[in-house]
């Protein structure tokens, strides 16, 4: 089974790197082209570099720490968590900045090689990510062979993913609003017009942003939920199915291949979703027959194999459902967003009020869609159990699988996701080389489809964070047990249970308040930038003279560096503190109260944020751009920006990060306080 999943992680690896000298052969285009694309890749390695000088010690010291108090298998596997999520942001920096500027010079040839440039280049990152998230689990487990040994590796992960998370949030939305609220509100010029001082920072906000911190967002979450799933096979005493998450990930990797390969597009297209949502279908299809051949196989002819086949099955479809109803809530087709972009005529309270309301009410439904499938998935493998006693170890482990599979189709999910900000890379230096209409309107078209998509893959990981941590906390409970040789109250009836569920509720809205008022102050001092350059430099509107970009990309720089270390120390020390407190009961529902309530607010936000900016793109496709009513739908998404990009998708990460932390330091939870 290791050997197998070696074999295939390469072969998704390969597949990248062919991807990767297909798109090196096309060519880049004009000077001035290649000159703004390398002022991105600068601007965007520089951030980085800066980020991993603080990152780097940090991670060393943490490394050394569990190595001394925890083991040292730990340690090593903390390590490995942690250099593989950085690679995995720096490869999806790398291949966004690569891509997007010979996506830009292809849209000469039309919609068709603009397509399916920014497809494979997403392609690369999608393939290349999770087939490292496998190779670390495996290449782990074959050296230590038990789970609990090598839990260390998803705290690894997730503090990494954390810190790119929060910095490039931070960066990106501090660039973009900054750009906005004095380009497009107060001067009036187009988004990415080079004269706006900020747009070079706004265009490597993206790469930081949406793709170093969605690849390595994804890594960790896979890296966390394929080793939640196995400590609990190992817990309860599920041996024999310990490297079936495994397996899922192999059926996942396979399917994801495949519906890579077989994306085309053509010249004639008028929906660019066909072809993406085509390559998603096959994935998820060939994922459920391999994973029925994969189950034969290695689990025989018996019904509990037949019983976790099913619960794969559920997790599978259940991608396809979160994506539905996130693309009703953020996609301009629907009535949510026509509504919102409709509130916008009634001025800027009504378009506010609006987007909130309907991104409170499309927590509804994702709620709804995880109830079912945990329910279902649960009632399914505890049902084959081989006595009732069983029932109930059988049933967590069923879900735990239930998320597995979710996860295995990060693959295609994220290569789908990824072309999005490689379209609004290639849109940003279209406009900024003032290649023509004809060549925007094929970036906008592109980049609409990415807007979409990217929402999508943000309600992705944020319903498979929940999965992931329901099956941690079930995980951390059974070892707390066997650590302490004790069996812990966890009922509504201990108050140190209940001290914890009010603990964990309240983190996800301190971190939120915390990285939006961050974007905040940083996106205030880049406003007195542009101004300031506006008014000392009159030349810079009237096109005559160059803004000085290197400054604003500083101060995005600086001012992300400076805010992210807080909500990282916050996530790590809560749940020692409070363990070393009052021991594991209240750590339990410390965990489930940030679950709770972390799910709803970080799909609120992320939903929030992203029907405010279709709002506005609803607008100026309607022809009324430029208009007070446009005005009002900017300002909305100028809000929606630091929810759906900072905030929002930083909680998935603090969700699973507790749960790692939890699981690694339970040894040291011996509750000085008695309750």
């Amino acid at each position: 089974m290791i050997i197998l999943a070696l074999i295939i992680s390469c072969v998704a690896l390969v597949i990248s790197g062919i991807f990767v000298m297909w798109i090196s052969k096309q060519k880049t285009g004009t000077k001035h082209m290649v000159e703004i694309s390398e002022a991105v890749k600068s601007g965007a390695a520089a951030f980085l570099k800066r980020e991993m000088k603080i990152i780097i010690p940090i991670a060393v010291i943490i490394s050394i720490t569990i190595s001394y108090f925890i083991g040292y298998t730990n340690g090593i596997a903390f390590a490995m968590g942690a250099a593989l999520s950085a690679i995995a942001g720096f490869l999806s920096l790398k291949i966004t900045v690569k891509t997007a500027i010979r996506a830009a010079n292809s849209t000469n040839d039309g919609l068709s090689k603009t397509f399916i440039l920014a497809f494979r280049g997403g392609a690369t990152v999608g393939l290349a990510v999770p087939a490292m998230a496998i190779l670390a689990i495996a290449i782990l487990y074959s050296l230590f062979p038990d789970p609990i040994t090598i839990a260390g590796v998803g705290i690894g992960a997730s503090l990494i993913a954390l810190f790119i998370r929060i910095g490039g949030g931070i960066f990106t939305k501090a660039a973009d609003m900054g750009a906005d609220l004095v380009g497009k509100v107060e001067v009036n010029i187009p988004e990415d017009d080079p004269r706006n001082p900020a747009t070079i920072a706004d265009n490597v906000g993206d790469n930081v942003g949406d793709a170093a911190g969605m690849g390595s967002d994804i890594y960790e979450s896979y890296i966390v939920t394929m080793l939640a799933s196995m400590l609990i096979a190992s817990l309860i005493g599920l041996e024999s199915n310990l490297l079936y998450p495994i397996l899922i990930g192999i059926s996942g990797m396979v399917s994801s291949i495949f519906g890579v390969l077989i994306t085309r597009s053509n010249d004639n297209t008028s929906d660019v979703m066909k072809p993406l949502n085509k390559s998603f279908y096959v994935s998820a299809s060939i994922a459920i027959v391999l994973n029925f051949v994969l189950t034969h196989f290695y689990l025989g002819q018996t019904n509990l194999a037949y019983a976790l086949f099913g619960t794969t099955v559920i997790g599978v479809l259940l991608v396809p459902i979160i994506q539905k109803i996130t693309d009703h809530y953020t996609n301009h087709k629907f009535k949510p967003v026509q509504d919102i972009s409709d509130s916008a005529k009634w001025g800027y309270a009504s378009l506010t009020l609006t987007g909130i309301i309907k991104g409170l009410q499309s927590t509804g439904p994702m709620v709804i869609a995880l109830i079912i499938a945990i329910m279902i998935s649960f009632v399914i493998s505890s049902n084959a159990a081989p006595d009732e006693s069983q029932s109930l170890l059988y049933g967590i482990f069923g879900t735990s699988l239930t998320a597995m599979s979710m996860l295995s189709l990060a693959g295609i999910v994220l290569s789908i996701d990824a072309f999005g900000p490689i379209a609004d890379n290639a849109g940003g230096i279209v406009e900024m080389t003032s290649m023509g209409k004809k060549n925007r309107d094929v970036t906008d078209e592109i980049d609409a489809v990415g807007n979409t998509t990217k929402a999508v893959t943000k309600g992705f990981a944020i319903a498979s964070a929940a999965l992931a941590a329901l099956a941690m906390i079930q995980a951390f409970q059974f070892e707390a047990s066997e650590v302490f040789n004790e069996q812990f109250d966890y009922s509504l009836t201990n108050p140190s249970v209940i001290i914890g569920l009010l603990a964990g509720g309240l983190i996800p809205f301190f971190i939120t308040s915390q990285l939006i008022d961050g974007v905040s102050r940083a996106a205030s001092k880049m406003v007195d930038e542009v101004r300031s350059q506006f008014k000392s430099n009159p030349g810079i509107l009237a096109g005559k003279s160059t803004p000085d970009y290197a400054k604003c990309v500083d101060i995005s720089t600086i001012a992300s560096l400076k805010e992210l270390w807080k909500s990282a120390f916050i996530v790590i020390a809560s749940p020692i503190i409070l363990g070393l407190l009052l021991g594991p009961e209240s750590v339990a529902g410390l965990l489930m109260g940030a679950v709770v309530t972390g799910i709803f607010l970080a799909y609120h936000l992320a939903n929030t944020g992203g029907a405010w900016d279709n709002a506005k793109k609803l607008i100026e496709m309607k022809g009324n751009k430029g208009t007070e009513e446009h005005k009002v739908a900017v300002v909305g998404d100028i809000i929606g920006d630091p929810y759906k990009d900072t905030a929002g998708p930083a909680l998935n990460t603090v969700i699973k990060l507790l749960n790692t932390i939890a699981i690694v330091f339970v040894s040291i939870f011996v509750g000085i306080i008695s309750i």
